[in-house]
């Protein structure tokens, strides 16, 4: 099974199968109904994603698996790809949180995904939702931008609202809350519906006034909301 770096035993590492975050919260972030979230960890035949109880929070691999289908969704790939393509990564390179784990890429309507080859080292690219066919390199392109992975393929930075936004997750920080440069986005609103300005706020924290903007943007405030936007 992929390992997540087992040879380090940094702290947060033991964070990142923790359930830690409502469906609600985990639909908000990666823009889909929760409806959508229960439904694609159902255990039936259009299930795409592990196995989940009713009520039972998401962990930070969850939820990045979560984004990554999303992020599919959007670029129109079907269902049934989604699905193959998991299965496959999960049973052939032995991986329980394959959207996480493993960076896919796209090309026409099929996913890609680079593996290790265990006698040699050398890097492959398996067409993961067409039984694993080899495929070359130089005609893949990259599908999930807004995903930072380390050289093990394991999605550790999400920039959440978008790849050019300030905001991400990042389970190093905060316990795995959205956070702008370092600050959590929830209390950066927290400081603003107490009544102090954007630019307090800044001040403060030590960070500029568009990532505080930024900030509230993501927790759902806007300009002219408040009187104390200046």
């Amino acid at each position: 099974m992929k390992t997540l770096s087992s040879n380090r035993a940094e702290p947060w590492r033991k964070r990142l199968h923790l359930p830690a975050y409502q469906v609600a919260e985990a639909a908000r972030y990666a823009r889909i109904s929760a409806q959508t979230v229960v439904a694609w960890h159902k255990v039936d035949r259009r299930r795409v994603l592990s196995e989940k109880e009713d009520g039972q929070r998401l962990s930070y691999l969850q939820l990045i698996e979560l984004a990554v289908v999303a992020g599919f969704r959007k670029a129109k790939i079907p269902l049934p790809e989604i699905r193959a393509a998991r299965e496959y990564v999960k049973r052939n390179l032995k991986s329980e949180h394959p959207f996480a784990e493993y960076q896919f890429k796209r090309y026409g309507k099929s996913l890609f995904t680079e593996f290790e080859e265990e006698k040699t080292g050398r890097k492959k690219l398996l067409k993961a939702n067409q039984a694993g066919q080899l495929a070359w390199k130089e005609i893949v392109g990259p599908l999930l931008k807004e995903f930072e992975y380390e050289p093990e393929g394991v999605a550790i930075r999400w920039h959440v609202a978008g790849p050019s936004s300030p905001i991400i997750i990042d389970p190093r920080l905060s316990f795995g809350t959205p956070t702008v440069k370092g600050v959590p986005t929830w209390i950066v609103k927290g400081r603003f519906d107490a009544g102090e300005s954007d630019s307090m706020i800044a001040d403060d924290f030590g960070i500029d006034v568009p990532a505080v903007r930024e900030a509230l943007k993501f927790e759902g405030v806007l300009p002219g909301q408040q009187k104390t936007w200046h």
